[in-house]
């Protein structure tokens, strides 16, 4: 099925960028955020010094720094080249290496704000580490993760440089990952750049979208903690 339309035809819409980009961001969150908190618990609880927490925080720094285009490029080299084809899954693995550095720092941020105190009485009290972790540091610095998690998702949600190289982008609707796979930000750039006249109003009204899914997640975030 045919979603965004071909120059000078009427008809035709945003719905394949649209699940596409869900799709995308949804699997890089799901890929990333797990990976990120658990490497910012060790670098806070377990990796204070030693050459493998150091190594984690260089390349860690060396990730949050980096241009979204330089990701999109090793991606294209490690995977797209290699498969000989544009997929969304290399558009996941893009997107969840621009999202993990940013939930690995705030994890570890959050986990350093939650007093000395609170790990002491736990361990007067005969509590394993991992329980402690679990049950009270990770719990007082929830809310902070949440928010680096939706960070992340925000600053993945509009990259266009890393899916370029990676997803590429496609006319058609199809949830097939193996596919190059349509989504917001490329749809976006492309129909920005054209001159017709039905295209760029698509291009406005995906920005819109993309806006008020970001604008969306931060409300819904603040109004679940702010009760608690």
């Amino acid at each position: 099925t045919q979603s965004t339309p071909p120059p000078n035809t009427d008809g035709g819409g945003l719905a394949n960028a649209i699940v596409g980009s869900v799709l995308l961001v949804g699997l890089a969150t799901f890929v990333g955020t797990p990976i990120g908190i658990l490497a910012g618990v060790y670098l806070a609880e377990y990796g204070q010094k030693g050459w493998l927490a150091n190594l984690t925080r260089f390349i860690n720094d060396i990730l949050l720094s980096a241009p979204s285009i330089v990701i999109g490029l090793f991606v294209y080299a490690l995977v797209v080249a290699k498969m000989g084809h544009f997929s969304g899954w290399a558009g996941v693995f893009a997107l969840a290496l621009l999202q993990i550095p940013i939930v690995i720092r705030t994890t570890e941020n959050m986990l350093k704000l939650v007093p000395n105190a609170l790990r002491e009485a736990a361990f007067a009290l005969g509590t394993p580490k991992w329980k402690m972790v679990l049950s009270i540091t990770l719990k007082a610095s929830i809310a902070g993760i949440v928010t680096g998690v939706l960070l992340g998702v925000a600053r993945i949600a509009g990259e266009t440089a890393p899916l370029l190289f990676t997803a590429l982008s496609n006319q058609f609707f199809t949830m097939n990952m193996g596919q190059p796979v349509a989504n917001l930000p490329v749809t976006i750039y492309k129909f920005a750049m054209s001159p017709f006249a039905q295209w760029q109003s698509l291009a406005w009204a995906g920005v819109f979208l993309i806006t008020l899914a970001v604008l969306g997640l931060n409300i819904l975030a603040r109004t679940i903690f702010s009760n608690k």
